[in-house]
């Protein structure tokens, strides 16, 4: 337990039993940076978490010590990829609970993930007529891919609205779902808003009708133990940045029998099982879907990052993040012309808030001469923004690894910004 003070009062450092947040901190160096001469302040963790040293470990080891291509080679070092690779895919499969290996396909991120069930799913099975879910919450990049595939067959998208506190209006769920719905894409929870959808009940729904499910994991995994049986989504997709694993790296999970009976998306070395110029037989999955050399490394490093997440008492996890979300909106309150956005009952640990007068993009800049990280735009959910009637806000965004100091040092940080533009 430590004190830190801050200028309108003393916070008291204490995590629940089971994390030491010291030493979790510990694990990662950055956070004992300095940014303009003031330590860092990092909150904009739901655009891209950091990374503990064994996850930066883990990718040098292999690049210094094991770098060769896998799947292709018989030589010793290429048989220690491979190894190191399929571990991976393993530790991905052990995390979400799936029922096989080859159910988890690497891929470039959820975004990839995402196209991928778009162009290979989506595209060949609907027609004119048929109609795709979302919500109105959705990250751009669970909108464009539908989009295109609607441009390309005729159907038609669909949108379950949000309340003004957040949260999906499911009350008329059943006027936009209905026995021409294909497929339901959500996320499983908002970048913007942080709130948790109620996954397993819209899913349920959906398959009452004969829809299949998609859900965007990227904002769950850092936060919520996913267990994908409870949650009965068909197709899961997620990103190992943002779950303090690597850039370039992310994973979908698919039904087997789904993913079996997909089309390649992507075509060549890797993906196939015998080649003419009449005609390609492809190789099961997943490495079907995984066309050319792949992200060694950063599956590698993907690994380790769930390995580490795995290492932690989620209990503890969950009761801190919770309480510094509660903390953070209890403070927030104390900043004049701050208004919060989303007020979910069942949020993970993140707040969205505008400042009164003041551009998201002036509040950020205040905030990063003094050391404080956090995202200030539409945050790729321009619907959203729309709905809420701004043009953008402020998100800081929290990690296990923050502290209430921390959230002390955005306030006073909040407090310059009504000074500067007073």
């Amino acid at each position: 337990m430590t004190l830190s003070s801050t200028r309108d009062r003393t916070v008291v450092e204490s995590a629940p039993a089971g994390l030491d947040l010291a030493r979790l901190r510990s694990e990662f160096p950055i956070l004992r940076t300095r940014v303009h001469g003031k330590p860092l302040v990092y909150l904009d963790n739901a655009a891209t978490s950091q990374k503990p040293r064994t996850v930066v470990e883990a990718e040098a080891d292999f690049s210094l010590l094991e770098n060769a291509n896998v799947h292709r080679g018989v030589h010793a070092l290429s048989q220690r990829a491979t190894a190191a690779y399929d571990r991976a895919r393993e530790e991905v499969r052990t995390f979400l609970g799936a029922s096989h290996a080859s159910e988890i396909v690497f891929t470039a991120g959820t975004t990839a993930a995402i196209n991928l069930v778009a162009q290979s799913y989506a595209r060949p099975r609907l027609r004119s007529g048929d109609e795709i879910l979302l919500t109105g919450m959705e990250h751009h990049s669970n909108i464009v891919p539908w989009q295109l595939v609607a441009q390309a067959t005729g159907a038609r998208i669909r949108v379950i609205p949000v309340t003004g506190s957040g949260e999906l209006d499911l009350a008329g769920l059943n006027e936009v779902l209905t026995e021409r719905t294909r497929l339901v894409a959500l996320a499983h929870v908002s970048n913007v808003l942080g709130t948790v959808n109620p996954v397993r009940q819209i899913a349920d729904r959906a398959h009452a009708v004969g829809a299949t499910v998609l859900v965007d994991g990227a904002q769950a995994v850092p936060h919520i133990r996913v267990d994908l049986e409870a949650l009965g989504a068909d197709f899961y997709a997620a990103s190992g940045h943002k779950m303090f694993g690597p850039t370039g790296i992310g994973f979908l999970y698919g039904r087997a029998a789904l993913l079996d009976a997909m089309p390649p998306w992507q075509g060549g070395g890797g993906m196939i099982q015998n080649v003419t110029f009449e005609e390609t037989t492809y190789a099961p999955v997943p490495a079907k879907f995984e066309a050319g050399t792949p992200p060694i490394a950063q599956a590698i490093g993907l690994g380790a990052a769930v390995r580490w997440l795995r290492s932690l008492d989620w209990s503890a996890v969950e009761a801190h993040e919770a309480d510094l979300l509660a903390y953070a909106t209890e403070r927030l309150a104390d900043v004049p012309g701050v208004r919060l956005i989303g007020t979910a009952t069942e949020k993970v640990s993140m707040v969205s808030f505008v400042v009164d007068r003041v551009h998201p993009h002036d509040v950020g800049t205040v905030l990063d001469l003094q050391g404080i990280a956090v995202r200030a735009s539409h945050h790729c959910a321009q619907p959203l923004m729309r709905h809420f009637g701004v043009a953008g806000t402020v998100r800081a965004s929290f990690a296990a690894y923050n502290t209430r100091a921390e959230v002390n040092a955005l306030i006073d940080g909040l407090l310059e910004v009504r000074k500067v533009f007073a």
